[in-house]
């Protein structure tokens, strides 16, 4: 394909992912089964230019004035992807391109971006949240919020049961893995050229070998601060696809328990092919279908870990999609799920034992405010420095000891953002019960 059908293609694709409410991969895919004629080079170039599109959807229609699928699409090729006016007049001249620019179009291709826009405008978030963010980021809320609306990298843990980072090196070259600058056992690889595509990550032979897993460096650091050591009992309450889950397994190095549950069976599911591969064995995996599956482990665990579930607002670089979706009503119903996610969790930390409650989220809702309410229900639990513990695990490069010191609230939990840590956004909370 051309660009001016690639093009076309983005603005089609965008219409189904605003008016359809889509995800980007969904619309992605059923137009590529609509142009057969489509190959893997395309689809990828049409699934960048539409995310870059949706990150930046709010500060690309002011500075269109149209906030329209072609009106966004055509700023995102100006300001996200620097094409120049003559490139854009080009593409549209060619076969199965969109109409030619309109003389308004023109204008404001080139005209400098509006620096006193809206706050919500300039960081291009949803405008009710514009007072949440000033919440939790003061004066800094529109240059945080511009950086979650940056391209995402790609992290992998090195999976210590199988590898050490030597023995992973080599074959991780051919995707341009670099060491992780905060953790010792991880690599990085920065964010791609959105019109090229993305690296096969699980045909690499040291994916299917299981020496590394796809993991962010802020989920990494999160499984990090619960500091589990061999031998301990640990219940894994939400555990989902498993990630956390093999991440504290192999800091155990197979000795103890990890226990990963979830209350919905289905996303257990994932788990079972990543366990095999990943080589660990002291992981069981507890059904919600199996009655009182979670009795036994009642006040027996040294740690119980909960990454709750929330909004996802950390996550808008990899999902920029969903930015535009999350109501007010979603965050006050997750409000109510993490207030009950705890409540459940305590009961299964023994005395002297530890919780850790972390969410992908960068709203005080979802994070200071929900401990603050658990803490006045359990004043058995104390809070404890999330850095301490993310220190002591020794997973941590010296400098990712010292970014944790820059990163901790002042009730001891840790926030990570894409503009601090070049992370995705979490909260972690480390609380103690009394022994």
């Amino acid at each position: 394909m051309r660009d001016g059908g690639r093009i076309a293609a983005a603005i089609e694709v965008l219409g189904d992912v605003t008016t359809r409410h889509q995800p980007v991969k969904s619309a992605v895919r059923d137009w590529g089964k609509r142009a057969r004629y489509a190959g893997s080079t395309d689809r990828a170039w049409v699934s960048g230019l539409v995310l870059d599109a949706l990150r930046r959807r709010n500060s690309l229609a002011h500075a269109m004035q149209d906030d329209s699928p072609r009106g966004v699409v055509l700023g995102a090729l100006a300001q996200a992807w620097g094409w120049d006016i003559r490139r854009i007049d080009g593409a549209m001249d060619e076969p199965h391109a969109p109409a030619a620019l309109t003389l308004k179009e023109r204008e404001h291709l080139v005209m400098a971006p509006d620096v006193e826009a809206p706050a919500h405008v300039l960081g291009d978030y949803p405008e009710w949240l514009a007072p949440h963010l000033q919440r939790v980021f003061g004066e800094n809320a529109v240059i945080e919020a511009q950086a979650m609306a940056c391209r995402a990298s790609v992290d992998l843990r090195i999976n210590t049961l199988k590898a050490d980072a030597e023995r992973a090196a080599a074959p991780l070259r051919s995707v341009q893995a670099e060491p992780s600058p905060w953790l010792n056992h991880a690599v990085h690889i920065p964010a791609r050229d959105p019109t090229r595509r993305e690296a096969a990550l699980d045909r690499i032979p040291a994916y299917s070998k299981g020496w590394v897993e796809v993991q962010d460096a802020g989920s990494q650091i999160a499984a990090a601060v619960a500091n589990v050591t061999p031998g301990e009992q640990v219940l894994d309450f939400c555990a989902g696809g498993g990630g956390k889950t093999l991440a504290l397994a192999a800091a155990m190095t197979g000795k103890g328990q990890v226990f990963a549950y979830d209350i919905d069976g289905r996303r257990l599911s994932a788990l079972i092919p990543r366990l095999k591969r990943s080589g660990a064995h002291n992981v069981q995996l507890l059904h919600p279908d199996t009655p009182n599956v979670l009795a036994p482990l009642e006040a027996a665990m040294d740690c119980v870990f909960v990454d709750a579930p929330c909004t996802g607002t950390g996550t808008w670089r990899r999902r920029p999609d969903s930015k535009w979706r999350v109501k007010p009503a979603a965050l006050e119903a997750r409000m109510a799920q993490q207030n009950e996610v705890l409540r459940g969790a305590a009961r299964y930390v023994r005395p002297g034992g530890r919780l850790i409650y972390v969410t992908c989220s960068f709203l005080m809702e979802e994070d200071e405010d929900r401990v603050s309410d658990f803490l006045l229900d359990r004043p058995d639990f104390k809070p404890e420095s999330a850095a301490q513990h993310g220190v002591s695990s020794g997973a941590l490069t010296r400098a990712g000891c010292d970014l944790l010191a820059t990163l901790e609230t002042p009730t001891g939990a840790l926030r990570l953002t894409p503009l601090r840590a070049n992370t995705d956004g979490f909260f972690v909370a480390v609380l103690r019960k009394a022994g």
